[in-house]
């Protein structure tokens, strides 16, 4: 959601969200929301609103008589979508970058698996379409369209595979995908590798093989990992 979007206090968190990952303030931290509210030139009803936000994402607590304290790291939400977007524009980028896809390693491959034993007729042909819009965006620099395809591709992987808990990281890896291309942290054109063993997956998928399905997923998620030894060290 832009910040237009979200209205004064959208431009408050684009600015305090980022600052507070990126360890500008602290855990232990107190901020003042009458002080941020005039550094801002908001209103104090405005400067709660951004504050409930942060609170719900665990990177802030109100207490009374002392104000608006920041969180240690160890409590943050990590998995909210905005979270990770934060994280991923700031210093430790890399280290957030690894840590997610470590996360899709131990994930994705199971949920492959699962997904071909569960995926709908509906959900197989979403896949292969998927697939093809990342082949047909693999060569030219076309990266943003390759995104979209990319993204689609995995979050029917998770919705197939039959798991609600599964399914609900689909997010998470959305802003993974999104953050390594938005952030450069890919080559100027997709593995052609990487493309195939997506088509390969879906192909997989469709066919019932759970085992070469979890497979493949494993040797997606060792590609990438290996993209990020070279790119992101």
């Amino acid at each position: 959601m832009s910040t237009l979007g979200r209205g004064l206090h959208g431009r408050v968190l684009d600015a305090l969200g980022p600052a507070i990952t990126a360890g500008d303030y602290p855990p232990g931290s107190v901020l003042r929301t009458d002080e941020l509210a005039q550094r801002f030139d908001v209103s104090r009803s405005v400067m709660r609103e951004a504050v409930r936000v942060l609170e719900s994402m665990h990177l802030v607590e109100s207490r009374r008589r002392v104000g608006v304290t920041v969180r240690p790291k160890a409590e943050w939400n990590v998995y909210d979508p905005q979270v990770i977007r934060w994280r991923l524009a700031g210093a430790d980028r890399p280290q957030q970058l690894r840590s997610l896809t470590v996360l899709r390693s131990a994930i994705e491959p199971v949920a492959a698996a699962l997904a071909a034993k569960h995926a709908t007729a509906e959900q197989c042909a979403e896949l292969t379409q998927c697939a093809l819009g990342m082949v047909a965006n693999s060569k030219g620099h076309r990266l943003e369209g390759y995104l979209f395809h990319d993204i689609a591709f995995h979050r029917v992987i998770l919705n197939a595979s039959g798991n609600e808990m599964f399914a609900r990281l689909g997010d998470v890896v959305a802003e993974v995908l999104t953050g390594r291309t938005r952030h450069e942290v890919m080559f100027e054109d997709p593995d052609p590798a990487a493309v195939t063993l997506h088509v390969r997956l879906a192909e997989a998928i469709r066919a019932g093989d759970a085992g070469h399905a979890e497979e493949l997923t494993r040797e997606i998620a060792e590609g990438a990992l290996q993209e990020l030894d070279i790119l992101a060290p």
